[in-house]
């Protein structure tokens, strides 16, 4: 939708970062998206490569840019509020998280910064190249979990950077007795304990425990595609994950096997996020939709069309939707139905208009006769 109709950028439940650089807010309740970038000034190193929240009370959206920009946008004011250079090293972000007031990095070519507010100390850690993924512990903000293409898994206190309080360590290898290379995609720190599950770009999701050992402590695989993005159900008892071909599956974590598939992506699914209370599941890639599944009846619940590929997304995690924006479920309902009855009292009946039209046409002459073919006269032959 455009600009000047949207509603308020804060009742938003999903924000969508887009290859062309757009911030897309979509309100799943009203159904409706809104672009929030002015689409004139948007270049190609503007696409969005990493999102996260600013601060807990979700009212600030954090944007990293393909050429180094940091944006915050508000969703109080409904714009951007701060542009900050946070480039270094090579390659898109492959990570952002806010801790404090500091501001945390990283980068594929594996340098990890936190940017300090109002300071030009800034702290730099090497974590490794070819990083695909790292990842905020959200129990304790100034731990991270960084991996990628031949880099292993690792956890850093940021506190003491010097070196990783864990790495792991690389399956034993296979049946042929050949090296099982790492690739690391996506990591997600499973709450309430020490654990936490990868998946790879060799269709395995694993768990691990640093407490007991370095290697994984269960290992799982799904279809035979890379899979590209994680997140943890709310009761963290499974974990959905989605590939390159578009599947979306859940996973228990519990039994150590696939609990049930969610269809309907069309493209590589790029991000994905659980809704932390409720059983739902965002997911976007390079369809250009937004899909939102229930993760327990495998129901898609929302599904919007956002024109771009679509590189990443944050879930709100607000509940009560419908008594949101000082509308209740039921004022939605009734001014939906007058609106309705307002538009069918206006459109006249095809039927009626069809054969007053014919009543209403003035007599005229009749559609021209044929004229009729000459005799045949016989005796002329």
């Amino acid at each position: 939708s455009t600009r000047g109709g949207k509603m308020a950028a804060r009742w938003n439940h999903v924000w969508v970062g887009a290859e062309t650089g757009v911030l897309k807010g979509v309100n799943l309740h009203k159904k409706r998206a809104s672009n929030y970038t002015e689409l004139s000034v948007l270049s190609r190193d503007q696409e969005v490569c990493a999102m996260c929240w600013g601060c807990p009370q979700e009212s600030e959206v954090v944007l990293g840019c393909l050429n180094g920009t940091v944006k915050v946008f508000s969703t109080d004011k409904e714009k951007f509020t701060e542009f900050r250079d946070c480039a270094g090293g090579e390659g898109p972000f492959r990570g952002l998280a806010a801790h404090d007031s500091s501001l945390i990095t990283c980068v594929e070519s594996g340098l990890l910064k936190v940017w300090k507010e109002g300071s030009m100390d800034h702290t730099e850690v090497e974590v490794g190249a070819g990083v695909c993924r790292m990842r905020q512990d959200p129990a304790s903000g100034g731990r991270v979990a960084t991996g990628g293409k031949e880099n292993p898994l690792k956890v850093w206190d940021l506190q003491r950077p010097q070196e990783p309080v864990f790495t792991a360590k690389n399956v034993r290898n296979d049946w042929l007795d050949l090296r099982v290379p790492v690739w690391v995609r996506d990591v997600q720190f499973i709450p309430a304990t020490n654990k936490m599950v990868t998946c790879t770009g060799h269709s395995q999701v694993r768990v691990y425990d640093p407490s007991a050992q370095r290697r994984p402590v269960m290992e799982m695989t799904f279809s035979e595609q890379p899979l590209t993005a994680l997140s943890l159900t709310a009761d963290a008892n499974g974990v959905v994950v989605g590939n390159t071909h578009g599947h979306l599956a859940v996973l228990d974590l519990r039994k150590g096997r696939l609990s049930r598939c969610l269809k309907g992506q069309a493209g590589s699914v790029r991000a994905l996020q659980c809704h932390p209370s409720l059983p739902l599941v965002a997911s976007c890639g390079l369809d250009r939709f937004l899909r939102v599944h229930n993760v327990e009846d495998k129901k898609l619940q929302f599904k919007v069309y956002l024109k771009s590929r679509l590189n990443c997304l944050i879930f709100t995690s607000r509940e009560n939707w419908e008594q949101e924006d000082g509308e209740s479920v039921d004022e939605v309902r009734v001014k939906e139905e007058v609106e309705d009855d307002a538009l069918w009292d206006s459109m006249a009946t095809v039927g009626t208009a069809k054969r007053k039209a014919e009543r209403e046409r003035p007599p005229g002459p009749g559609r021209p006769k044929r004229p009729a073919a000459p005799p045949c006269d016989r005796d002329a032959a």
